[in-house]
């Protein structure tokens, strides 16, 4: 029977939304105010599940002060107070919207939580908007287009 664990954490970046390949008019088009020269800043939060059966000696299922850890060295140390377009390698070449950042952040943590373990990433921007993720393989498959009826 699996318990869920998840932890908090907040974090504070700029960020511009912009595609070198589009012009200035079609970035602005495309990702409104967003596209800002000079950027603009969120009070992000994470919330990192964890899954797994709890542990018969512990009673847990990971160490909550391991998984904070973890998040201050994989993930805080590189966002907090950053530019995500300039500050962070492992975002370079990505435009970084919430959907990047989260499946960004995902890979950072998916390489130290223990195997099978990592459940689901959300990432909020602001109060009405938020990103889930959890890892390839649980996309939300695309709906088939109608089927035509009548003859033929």
């Amino acid at each position: 029977m699996p318990v869920y664990l998840t932890k908090r954490v907040r974090f504070c970046a700029g960020h511009r939304l912009h595609n070198p390949q589009f012009s200035d008019e079609k970035n602005r088009e495309v990702f409104g105010p967003c596209s800002n020269p000079n950027g603009h800043g969120h009070n992000y939060e994470l919330f990192v599940t964890v899954q797994g059966d709890p542990d018969p000696d512990t009673g847990m299922i990971l160490n909550v002060y391991r998984l904070s850890h973890i998040l201050h060295r994989e993930i805080l140390e590189d966002l907090d107070h950053k530019n995500l377009n300039v500050d962070v390698p492992w975002l370079h070449n990505m435009i970084p919207t919430m959907e990047n950042v989260a499946v960004g952040i995902w890979e950072r943590l998916e390489r130290v939580i223990p195997k099978n373990m990592l459940h689901e990433i959300r990432l909020c921007e602001s109060e009405s908007n938020s990103v889930t993720y959890r890892g390839k393989g649980h996309e939300i498959p695309h709906l088939s287009p109608p089927r035509q009826r009548g003859g033929s």
